[in-house]
């Protein structure tokens, strides 16, 4: 018999669930805080209840997988550590393409001559001393390194040579952006090299966790981690490559949902603290987003399940919009620490600054919020940003922070380098005002309400009367911008609206009256034709009014709450790589290959190298993976151009594909 343990960390919770693989039960699960300053407390909680609910004994454990939304709030709240860019071959306008400059957010950039041509030959000589001078400069100030040089799918040498100069000289992380993706388009190759740079700190910290928190209770088996795709990579892999969690989280909240609900035809919605992730399952299964996956307004080249991800969750921030008469409400995109929470461990603190706030009926700009700080590196910082994290040694009301409004933008961006959490207002405050939840401090949720309320619209009325009012205008807002997601994953994936902004159709005068079950002159009605899986511990306090807008049947399995976990443990290893064959002259054919260009005076012959090259790395990276029982697909993209009746070969892509189960604690005892 063999037990399975799947833990999932995100934002707000860490869950965990057993798993009887045989069975296909679910034995026993367990959440318990996600815990920032030190993850192993809120994966240690959450493992340890499990375990005791199940009663399984931890040396029966033979796997354990995590999956994590922790990269994808990220990104999605532009968060990260301090990078540094190292640009080979490249000018200051490719920064702009791909939203470069925009994912570097002021971090530096070194450009540096060098770079390969298309056929992979030496564009210009890379100075491995001019390297050397910029990153012994820059190693103190950064927590890692990007890599990034012209054409450096047709040759990584330059790339390569880089990095060893910088591990030399800094032991920094670095990432290289051939090792992310083999396709062209360096710009964009660049942009995922520095997230993944970006992340590194993170998501080692979780896996290091993680890993802590196994070996002190006993549990020896191998711990894998969920990919984007859904397959599933070792923990040691994906300390290298962390980008490649960005959407580990909602990749195996699709398979959970499948292991849960058998469903092959709908659309699955999972809420978490911060964001909000959309799928459709289509016979069974989910598409592969075939242009990287997109998050936080960015455009990778990491491959993952076609997920729509917004910012909007249980801990997402309520705006009150003050522009026009009424004023309005928004949701998100960042994640806050609900007052509630933040009362649980600091009541005497925040219920204090509440009282005082109350005790006048003039309502201050930073009232209700409050400043938490966070481990973190913080090179580079400014003068003035270095001042207001010095303030921040315990959590307290925002204004104590800050001595004037021109030390806010340095707050900001403390809050976007992840050195400073911030605490106001959510949806989970209101669900606890309206008795929908009660695990946190209730008292202080209606107080932070209250004083919100008292903030003035534009024709100066108050926002709501009451707490009661203002928390059902929030879930009320919850359930608007979630039918908006659900509505646009559904136009963006039926055909019938392809190429047509799906954002733009959701919000169309039209498609909110079709949705209201309009019935004037005209008679309009639209409803999703598929049913919606709802997944997430506030699904069931949010979504039923959303099923009712939607005029379709909503799902909510009995572990909604731990689907992420169960999908963690539930999906396969698979490691695809690929390789070219390009003719750079008649009769002359080129594979290039990791240690450089063979050349070939056949294509076939050309073709079967790479292959058998590609075959022998593929098996490689699953074995590392950790996968057995592999099996092996290959797949050739050759591009041909008709020439007076006579097909002339152009280039070929191969691709290699190695996908196997899992190897669990017993097979690799034996080995």
């Amino acid at each position: 018999m063999a037990y399975f343990l799947g833990v999932d960390t995100g934002g707000t919770y860490t869950d965990a669930v057993i798993l009887d693989d045989h069975a296909n039960l679910v034995l026993g699960k367990a959440k318990a805080l996600t815990t920032r300053a030190d993850l192993a407390i809120g994966i240690g909680g959450a493992v340890d209840a499990a375990l005791a609910a199940a009663g399984v004994q931890a040396s029966d454990i033979a796997l354990v997988s995590l999956s994590t939304t922790l990269a994808t709030n990220a990104l999605v709240e532009g968060q990260g550590g301090r990078v540094a860019l190292i640009f080979i071959g490249f000018d200051a306008d490719d920064l702009a393409r791909g939203g470069l400059t925009e994912a570097l957010k002021g971090d530096p950039v070194v450009i540096l001559l060098g770079g390969h041509t298309h056929a992979g030959t030496e564009a210009a000589a890379l100075d491995p001393a001019a390297v050397e001078a910029a990153v012994a400069e820059l190693g103190p100030e950064v927590m890692g390194f990007a890599v990034a040089a012209r054409f450096a799918t047709r040759n990584p040498g330059h790339e390569n040579a880089a990095r060893a100069v910088i591990r030399r000289v800094t032991g920094r992380p670095v990432t290289c952006s051939h090792e992310l993706s083999a396709q062209l388009n360096g710009p964009k190759r660049a942009l995922t090299a520095v997230l993944n740079a970006r992340l590194i700190g993170m998501i080692d910290r979780l896996v290091a966790a993680c890993d802590r928190h196994l070996a002190a209770i006993g549990i020896d088996a191998p711990l894998m981690v969920v990919r984007g795709d859904g397959a599933l990579i070792s923990s040691a892999m994906v300390r290298e490559r962390p980008i490649e969690t960005i959407l580990s989280g909602p990749a195996a909240s699709i398979v959970g949902a499948r292991w849960l609900t058998g469903a092959q035809n709908a659309l699955v919605s999972d809420i978490g603290g911060t964001t909000t992730d959309v799928a459709l399952l289509k016979d069974g299964l989910p598409e592969i987003d075939p242009e990287g996956a997109r998050v936080g307004g960015f455009r990778t080249m990491v491959e993952a399940v076609a997920m729509r991800t917004t910012g909007l969750g249980g801990d997402s921030e309520a705006h009150l919009l003050q522009t026009g008469l009424t004023g309005g409400l928004r949701l998100g995109p960042r994640r806050l620490i609900p007052v509630s929470l933040l009362a649980v461990d600091h009541g005497a603190m925040v219920h204090a600054a509440l009282d005082r706030w109350l005790s006048t009926e003039t309502a201050g700009e930073m009232d209700g919020r409050f400043v938490l700080p966070m481990a973190g590196q913080a090179g580079g910082l400014s003068a003035r940003e270095e001042a207001v994290l010095a303030r921040i040694t315990v959590p307290m009301p925002m204004h104590r922070a800050l001595t004037s409004r021109l030390e806010v933008a340095a707050l900001e961006r403390l809050v976007a380098r992840g050195l400073v959490m911030l605490s106001g207002v959510t949806p989970s405050d209101a669900s606890h005002v309206l008795g929908r939840q009660d695990g946190w401090d209730a008292l202080a949720a209606e107080k932070a309400l209250r004083l919100m309320a008292r903030r003035r619209t534009g024709a100066g009325e108050r926002f709501a009367p009451t707490p009661e009012v203002l928390a059902q205008m929030i879930v009320d807002q919850l359930t608007a911008q979630t039918v908006d997601c659900l509505v646009e994953a559904a136009f963006a994936e039926d055909p019938a609206f392809a190429g047509e902004d799906p954002v733009a159709l959701a919000r169309h005068r039209l498609t909110d009256a079709a949705l209201s079950r309009h019935w004037g002159i005209l008679e309009l009605n639209a409803r999703l034709a598929v049913p919606v899986v709802g997944l997430g511990a506030s699904a069931p306090s949010y979504y039923g009014a959303v099923g009712e807008r939607l005029g379709c049947e909503m799902i909510l399995p009995e572990h909604a709450g731990v689907a992420n976990a169960i999908g963690a443990v539930a999906g396969q290893v698979s490691q695809r790589v690929s390789g070219m064959v390009s003719s750079p002259a008649e009769g002359r054919f080129t594979a290039h290959l990791p240690e450089g260009l063979q050349h070939f005076t056949s294509r076939d012959a050309a073709l079967a190298a790479l292959e058998a090259l590609l075959r022998d790395e593929a098996v490689a990276r699953a074995r590392t993976a950790g996968a057995v029982d592999l099996r092996l697909t290959v797949a050739h993209d050759i591009r041909e151009a008709d020439v007076e009746g006579s097909a002339m070969f152009i280039e070929a892509t191969v691709t290699v594909t190695a996908s196997g189960r899992p190897r669990v604690a017993h097979e690799r005892a034996a080995e």
